[in-house]
């Protein structure tokens, strides 16, 4: 006898059992995934991946693809749906119109002979004209009466099934071929009197032939002219796209040198119109953009070039000849060319800020004009008289720019300069302390107690101050440059007026000198525009002043124009109320 195996070591049976890690199975207990485990999850997670990255392959191709491409294949894609449709839709249609006529046709034949067999004279051979198979049954089951060439030993329908369609009350399909008749039958059966039965069969292979043959036309019609429509809308589309490539012709011939050129504009009033028109508006705001902007730059340099010749003429020859050089009188001269210079940059400093800000104010915050006006002109002394309308007059020996009915006296202060631009083009630079610091009332040697401006009765917002929103800096740089323009040209003391109508705060600077021609008017307050009269730079400036002027005001949501003083020259600038 064999020997017994090694005894296997006993199991404590309170001792845990050894179970599965979780996530291994019977194969692998150690948990640890098998390489075919692996494999079959890459497997299962990969097509996924794979037509995603198809489907995006396929979705970057057809956007590559050119425009008139994807629009000939869409519509071409909707006209094949659409075709197949219809075509399904006419089959249907013409089928069910087809076995309509067939059931009215062998309805109508079995009534007729229901009435003939009713009456007793139905004839021993029956005809029908149109195809249809008759068979009267008596109530024994015996076939009577029939059509030529009809089973006069078989009924088409046994007792049963003549029972059944007569309680169904229409027409039903038959196969003919146990009847020796190749076709599927269309059957009615109706009922006479006496127990007979009458009913009426037609082919139907008639219809079948009907569908069919419109069913061939339609295979090989509806690819054709699936064919004939995408070419057409290749046609038709490519002639609507014609303009835009027109138009990307024209932009490409667009260039530095050829700027005033225009886009195509095609006769027809479409979209592509109105893209183009749109267009070539663009293109002649940014011509003129540039035409500025190349003015600008031509201009500052222009203006730029005068003082630092100056500058370095008196330089040289001061270096030249330095034994007889007056050094003060020298430095003077450089003194007041960059003077020139600093007013010059300071103006196209500001009006780079105007057009970075888009029109729009550097702030918004409520400014009293009175008051504003009020400070910004005490400076000028007895060369400038006011008048506010919006406060009632006050006693004498008020503050001056505050109160009292005395225009200042004294004598002109260095803060209405000489030198600053002329009038086309208005101030390059004035004082340049905000209202309500440095322009308050002045106090001290050379100065005399004067009078405040002259005020009106009130009528500002509720008999009140005339308060607009905007920024006070730049406002009063504007009163300034308009101060220190009519100051240049006038005899007498420039009169500023300060008024409230309806919704607009009015200011007007009026002067008596010789005044601009009407056709000008307009023109000055373009930037560098300086008439014949303010040529010489001695008298005028840069041709900034009116520039900055109207900028600053439209930017506030006002206007500026000049008008006839009779005599001299009245600047009008309209803000509205807040």
């Amino acid at each position: 006898m064999a020997a017994d195996p090694a005894p296997r070591a006993r199991r404590d049976p309170l001792a845990p059992r050894d179970r599965p890690a979780a996530g291994a199975d019977a194969g692998h207990p150690t948990g640890t995934a098998s390489p075919a485990d692996t494999a079959s999850s890459a497997g299962t997670a990969s097509p996924a991946g794979a037509a995603a990255h198809g489907g995006g392959r396929a979705v970057g191709r057809w956007r590559r693809k050119s425009l008139r491409f994807r629009l000939t294949a869409v519509a071409s894609a909707v006209l094949a749906v659409a075709l197949v449709v219809s075509a399904y839709v006419m089959i249907t249609v013409l089928g069910n119109a087809l076995l309509a006529t067939i059931d009215d046709s062998i309805y109508q034949r079995a009534r007729d002979t229901v009435s003939l067999a009713d009456a007793g004279r139905l004839p021993d051979e029956m005809t029908s004209p149109d195809g249809t198979l008759l068979q009267v049954i008596d109530g024994t089951g015996r076939i009577t009466h029939t059509t030529t060439g009809t089973d006069r030993l078989v009924p088409l329908l046994g007792a049963g099934e003549r029972a059944a369609a007569i309680g169904m009350g229409e027409a039903r399909f038959l196969d003919g071929k146990p009847y020796g008749i190749p076709h599927m039958l269309r059957v009615r059966v109706l009922s006479a009197d006496r127990g007979q039965t009458v009913i009426a069969a037609r082919p139907f292979s008639e219809v079948q032939t009907s569908v069919s043959t419109a069913g061939h036309v339609l295979v090989i019609g509806t690819p054709l002219l699936l064919i004939l429509l995408a070419g057409a809308s290749w046609v038709i589309i490519g002639r609507t796209l014609r303009p835009i490539a027109a138009l990307r012709r024209g932009a490409d011939e667009i260039t530095d040198t050829a700027r005033s050129r225009r886009l195509p504009v095609p006769e027809a009033r479409d979209e592509v119109h109105s893209l183009a028109t749109t267009l070539n508006a663009m293109l002649a705001r940014l011509e003129k953009a540039g035409v500025r902007q190349r003015a600008l730059v031509s201009d500052a340099a222009h203006e730029l070039r005068s003082p630092l010749a100056s500058i370095r003429l008196q330089l040289e020859v001061a270096l030249g000849h330095p034994e007889g050089q007056d050094w003060r009188e020298t430095a003077e001269g450089v003194l007041e060319d960059t003077m020139r210079l600093s007013r010059l940059a300071e103006d196209l400093l500001s009006l780079a800020r105007l057009d970075e800000r888009g029109g729009t104010p550097a702030r918004g915050e409520p400014v009293e004009l009175d008051q504003l006006v009020a400070q910004t002109v005490e400076r000028y002394g007895e060369a400038v008289k006011v008048r506010i309308a919006g406060e009632p007059k006050r006693g004498p020996g008020s503050a001056p720019g505050t109160a009292g009915d005395r225009p200042e006296s004294g004598p002109r202060t260095a803060a209405a300069p000489r030198n600053g631009p002329g009038r086309a083009g208005g101030p390059g630079s004035g004082p340049r302390s905000a209202p309500g610091t440095a322009g308050g009332p002045r106090s001290g040697p050379g100065s005399k107690p004067g009078n405040g401006p002259e005020r009106g009765p009130g009528n500002g917002p509720g008999g009140g101050p005339v308060r607009v929103t905007g920024d006070a800096l730049d406002l009063s740089r504007v009163l300034v440059n308009l101060v220190d323009n009519a100051l240049r040209h006038t005899s007498a003391p420039v009169v500023v007026e300060l008024r409230a109508e309806g919704a607009d705060a009015v200011l007007t600077v009026t002067d008596d000198g010789p005044g601009i021609p009407e056709a000008d008017r307009e023109r000055v307050f373009d930037r560098f525009t300086r008439l014949d009269s303010a040529r010489s730079r001695d008298e005028g400036g840069a041709g900034l002043g009116l520039a900055i002027v109207r900028e600053t005001v439209h930017a506030h949501g006002g206007a500026v124009h000049l008008e006839d003083a009779s005599p001299g020259l009245r600047a009008v600038v309209r803000l509205p109320l807040s």
